[in-house]
């Protein structure tokens, strides 16, 4: 921060959080930059703690919004989320804010993968224990619930209605997209940087 804070702000770039920075490591930036700008200005990062100036839906938007789009998608072609069935990426905020408004708006995740493979599943509350737990695993999800494991894969394989790479960039190579097109699926949906 001692080096960044000259390059951002609320009205030119804001920072935030991402794999292995959460509100915690957000809060020292910001008290870091607070230090050295001698007051309070609370839109220079997001993904901030509610008692430091942070949003309560912080840690759904990304996925939520997503949705939100996906849904703008669907219309566009006369189709709707209700019934659809998607692969997911990841177990992160992302991942999870995706799976929890996709399962409101009547759709079902059925994915969602971490570095050691991907699960089939719908235990969306269940990401939230993961995440916190620092082990990086969907592997537990499957020992606690019974699910298959597809350990060292991506579920890009799987035949659903729409693909939402949620977790890292690069998750899809050629390999992967062609895959996603022998499968027949219609929507993808890039989430992911």
């Amino acid at each position: 921060m001692n080096a960044l804070y000259r390059y951002i702000g609320s009205d030119t770039d804001v920072p935030a959080g991402d794999i292995g920075v959460g509100a915690r490591e957000i809060g020292y930036l910001f008290g870091q930059y607070k230090k050295i700008k001698g007051n309070f200005e609370n839109g220079v990062l997001t993904g901030k703690g509610l008692s430091y100036g942070g949003s309560i839906l912080r840690p759904e938007a990304t996925g939520f919004g997503a949705v939100y789009f996906c849904n703008e998608v669907l219309k566009d072609n006369n189709d709707s989320i209700k019934g659809k069935t998607f692969a997911l990426s990841g177990f992160g905020n992302v991942a999870w804010g995706a799976a929890k408004k996709i399962a409101e708006l009547g759709g079902k995740a059925v994915t969602i993968s971490g570095p050691d493979g991907y699960i089939s599943g719908e235990k969306v509350d269940y990401m939230l224990e993961m995440r916190a737990s620092g082990r990086d695993k969907v592997q537990d999800y499957a020992d606690k619930f019974g699910v298959p494991f597809y350990p060292g894969e991506k579920p890009w394989n799987v035949k659903v209605d729409v693909v939402m790479p949620c977790a890292t960039q690069n998750e899809i190579g050629m390999k992967e997209a062609e895959q996603i097109v022998a499968n027949g699926i219609q929507y993808y949906i890039e989430v992911s940087n």
